[in-house]
């Protein structure tokens, strides 16, 4: 048996326990937002999503297990699945953001950073142009990008129907629409990059992250490991900050909005 297979095995194996301690766990997390009504409205509607989220999870991935082997070897496969990322991503952001049509307007901040850093990687070298490397370092970077928009539209819009007077205050102080509701939603939606923040600070004292296992169960060593998940770290940085100031210039703009 290879060395990399026998590495994974005993990391973590498939088999009937790992099933079971899913479904445990599963169920304990929509178990404890149920009970303690962990949702907007103090309902058990968070239960619901956690339980449906892991459903999808589970389907999710077993069927890109199932095609991803094929779609690495075929160009055209290869490019259609990355725009599905791409816009299953779009479509997740934007209807976490806002219920109307302006949800849209979330795929801005996903493309706008991602698809020049992937391009420079693969114009310099450093990022191969195969599925295998291409399809989970474009993942994780939209992966970034989705998490940084979500944080930062929801906080965003959320601070300026809480603060609507300072608004109007800075309206009758004679600054443009689009410069009062900067003023008041750029405080909350830079909240967006702590995530980033605290996982880079904290890498390697408190978690050693999926790229770095993932490269030392492939066989490289621990240098190479870590020079590869610094890369992810300061690309996350930079998209997930692009990501944040697209999103907070959209609002102000009044293109996302409830």
């Amino acid at each position: 048996m290879p060395a990399r297979t026998v590495a994974a095995s005993t990391l973590l194996p498939v088999n009937g326990a790992l099933a079971a301690t899913l479904v445990v766990l599963l169920v304990v997390a929509a178990a404890v937002a149920a009970v303690f009504r962990l949702a907007p409205d103090a309902s058990w509607r968070r239960a619901k999503d956690i339980a449906v989220a892991g459903v999808r999870a589970a389907v999710q991935l077993g069927a890109v297990s199932l095609v991803i082997g094929w779609v690495i070897q075929h160009g055209a496969a290869l490019l259609a699945f990355l725009l599905l990322m791409c816009t299953v991503a779009a479509r997740t952001a934007g209807r976490r953001i806002t219920p109307d049509r302006s949800w849209v307007w979330a795929a801005l901040p996903l493309v706008v950073p991602v698809t020049p850093t992937v391009g420079a990687l693969v114009a310099s070298g450093l990022l191969p142009l195969r599925g295998i490397a291409l399809i989970p370092v474009t993942g994780i970077l939209i992966g970034g990008a989705l998490t940084a928009t979500v944080l930062a539209g929801r906080r965003a819009l959320d601070e300026l129907a809480t603060r609507n007077g300072e608004v109007e205050a800075c309206l009758a102080l004679g600054l443009l629409p689009h410069e009062a509701r900067l003023e008041i939603a750029r405080p909350a939606a830079s909240d967006a990059l702590l995530p980033g923040l605290d996982q880079t600070r904290t890498v390697g004292l408190v978690t050693l992250p999926g790229a770095f296992v993932g490269m030392l169960l492939g066989g490289a060593s621990p240098v190479m490991a870590g020079a590869v998940q610094l890369f992810v770290l300061v690309a996350l940085l930079a998209v997930q900050a692009i990501a944040v100031a697209t999103t907070v210039e959209l609002v102000a703009r009044g293109r996302l909005h409830r």
